[in-house]
C-alpha cells in the first residue's frame, strides 16, 4: 500500500490477472482469474468450469471444511484452499474481487501468499467511489477450545492488529509468536510465509492419497524425528526427485527459511485469509494462541454475530434536544413542498453529503389517530416510511444544483417494522446515499431509531425533478 492510499474507501483491482497451478490436495492444475467488481461486491469465487458457472460469496457461513485449509461450499459446489488469496486480498487492501477458477481448489503455488500479492501488485489497486464501513471492536471477544488449547480473543484497538502464537511441543519449531502491527506490513513480513507440516503428518496424507499436488516447493515439511535411509528413498520416489535430504532433525531437503519463525508467521497469514470471511472489515487487536483454520473460522462466525448483534448499536444517531437544529421547521418548508397535516419532519440536526437525520416528534395530537386503531394509538408504518422519505428528500436536494426541486418515490425495498412507534416517542429519522445520485436518481438506505433501537427499515428509490 502506497501512501496515497485511502484506507476508509473501497477498492478493487486495476484489470483482471491471472495465475495457474496446481491444488494441494486435488493435484489438479487450475487456471485462476482475479477479475475487478463493484462496490459492495466484497469477495466472491466463481467456479466456471461447473453448468451455470455458480458463485460462491467468502463467507464463514458457507465454509464447510477445515480439515486441510478452508474449503467454500454451496449444494455441491466448492472451493477449497481459500485462505492464501484471502489473505493477500486484505493485505493488499482489495475489497472487491471475483475469482474464476476452472477447478475446485486454489492454487497452492509456493504455499504463500506471496504469489497472489506479487499479481495484484503488478495489476495495482484502484480506489472506489464509495466509503469502506469499518467495524471497530468495541469490547473484549474471546473464543476458548479447550480439546485443542487454542485462545483467541479480538480486543479494542484503533488499527487491525494481529499477534500469533504456536506451541507445537517440537524441537525444531519451539514456541514462536508473530506480530503484524498494522496491514500496510502484510505485504514484506507475511505473504512470503510458507504453509508447514510434519513429516509424520505428511506420511499419513500420502498414504491417504490426500496431497496430490504435495511438493517439496510449495510447503515446509518440519522433521523432529530422525528418518531412515529407506523412508528418504521413498518421499525422492513420491516426490519425483533424485534424493531428498534432511541433517538430522530439520527441515525437509535443507529448506532455509524466509524468516527465523516462518510456520508462526504463515499461522498469522491464514488467520488474515480466515478472518476475512467474517464479511466486515473490523479495527481490533486479535491475539490467537495455536490457531487453526477450524477455530479461526468459528472466531470469525462469533465475531460476525457480535457484529450484526450491536450494528445498529453503533450507527444510533445522538440526540442533544439542548443542540440548535441544522434546519428548523421553517427551513424545512423552504425545501419540501408538503404542508401541515402532511409534513412529518421537525428538525433536521446532521446534514452532510452522504447523510441526513431528522427528528420527528410523535404525538397523540395526530390527526389520524382517532381513526388508526383508536384506543391502541400506532403510528401507521406508511408514515413512518413517509417520514423518512421526506427527510430523505431534504438531503436529495441538498446535493443538487441551485433550483426548486421535488421528489418523487420511484421504489421501496426490503421495508422492515421491527417495533411499533405511540405517542410520546421521538423519531430518529436517518437517510443515507447507497450511491451518487445519477440522472436525478437516488438510492437511500432509511432506518428510523427509537429509544436507541432501530423501529423500521427500507431501501427508498427516489427521483430528483426540478421544478418548472
Amino acid at each position: 500500500m502506497d501512501n496515497n492510499f485511502n484506507p476508509d474507501k473501497q477498492h478493487t483491482i486495476a484489470s483482471a490477472v491471472k495465475i495457474s497451478g496446481t491444488g494441494l490436495h486435488t493435484g489438479i492444475l487450475v487456471d485462476m482469474v482475479i477479475k475487478p467488481a463493484n462496490p459492495g461486491f466484497g469477495v466472491q469465487f466463481q467456479r466456471v468450469d461447473l453448468p451455470g458457472q455458480p458463485v460462491i460469496k467468502a463467507d464463514c457461513e458457507f465454509v464447510t471444511d477445515t480439515s486441510r485449509g478452508t474449503t467454500l461450499q454451496i449444494d455441491d459446489v466448492k472451493v477449497s484452499t481459500v485462505e492464501h488469496i484471502l489473505a493477500a486480498l486484505v493485505g493488499m487492501g482489495v475489497d472487491n474481487a471475483l475469482i474464476e477458477l476452472n477447478g475446485p481448489e486454489v492454487p497452492i503455488m509456493d504455499g504463500s501468499s506471496q504469489p497472489f500479492v506479487a499479481l495484484i501488485d503488478q495489476t495495482g489497486v484502484l480506489e472506489q467511489d464509495a466509503a469502506k464501513a469499518w467495524y471497530s471492536i468495541d469490547e473484549n471477544i474471546y473464543l476458548y477450545d479447550d480439546s485443542k488449547r487454542v485462545e483467541m480473543v479480538a480486543m479494542p484497538a484503533v488499527d487491525y492488529q494481529i499477534t500469533t502464537l504456536i506451541d507445537f511441543n517440537s524441537p525444531v519449531l519451539g514456541t514462536q509468536h508473530a506480530g503484524l502491527k498494522s496491514i500496510k506490513d502484510f505485504k514484506t513480513e507475511i505473504a512470503p510465509c510458507r504453509t508447514f507440516c510434519f513429516l509424520h503428518e505428511l506420511e499419513t496424507l500420502l498414504e491417504h492419497d490426500l496431497i496430490k499436488g504435495g511438493d517439496v516447493k510449495n510447503a515446509i515439511v518440519v522433521v523432529d524425528k530422525p528418518i531412515t535411509d529407506d523412508e528418504m528413498e521413498r518421499l525422492a520416489k513420491i516426490f519425483g526427485k533424485d534424493k531428498i535430504e534432511v541433517r538430522s532433525e530439520g527441515y525437509l531437503n535443507n529448506l532455509e527459511l524466509r524468516f527465523p519463525n516462518e510456520p508462526a508467521r504463515h499461522k498469522l497469514l491464514d488467520v488474515v485469509g480466515d478472518l476475512s470471511l467474517i464479511g466486515y472489515p473490523i479495527k481490533g487487536r486479535i491475539i490467537a494462541n495455536r490457531p487453526g483454520h477450524s477455530t479461526n473460522v468459528e472466531f470469525a462466525k462469533k465475531i460476525k454475530r457480535y457484529i450484526k448483534k450491536n450494528k445498529h448499536v453503533k450507527d444510533v444517531p445522538v440526540y442533544d434536544p439542548t443542540t440548535p437544529p441544522v434546519l428548523n421547521f421553517q427551513q424545512i418548508e423552504k425545501t419540501l413542498p408538503h404542508r401541515h397535516p402532511f409534513l412529518f419532519v421537525d428538525k433536521i440536526i446532521e446534514l452532510t453529503d452522504k447523510h441526513i437525520i431528522g427528528v420527528k416528534n410523535v404525538t397523540f395530537n395526530e390527526w389520524f389517530f382517532p381513526g388508526h386503531f383508536p384506543g391502541n394509538p400506532v403510528l401507521p408504518g406508511v408514515i413512518q416510511i413517509e417520514a423518512l422519505a421526506q427527510t430523505g428528500g431534504i438531503l436529495c436536494i441538498n446535493s443538487m444544483p441551485e433550483g426548486q426541486y421535488d421528489t418523487y418515490f420511484l421504489k421501496i425495498d426490503n421495508c422492515k417494522f421491527k417495533q411499533k412507534v405511540v405517542p410520546g416517542d421521538t423519531m430518529l429519522l436517518k437517510m443515507e446515499f447507497i450511491s451518487p445520485i445519477r440522472r436525478g436518481i437516488c438510492e437511500m438506505k432509511g432506518t428510523v431509531y427509537v429509544g436507541g433501537k432501530v423501529a423500521t427499515e427500507a431501501d427508498l428509490v427516489a427521483q430528483v425533478v426540478k421544478r418548472g
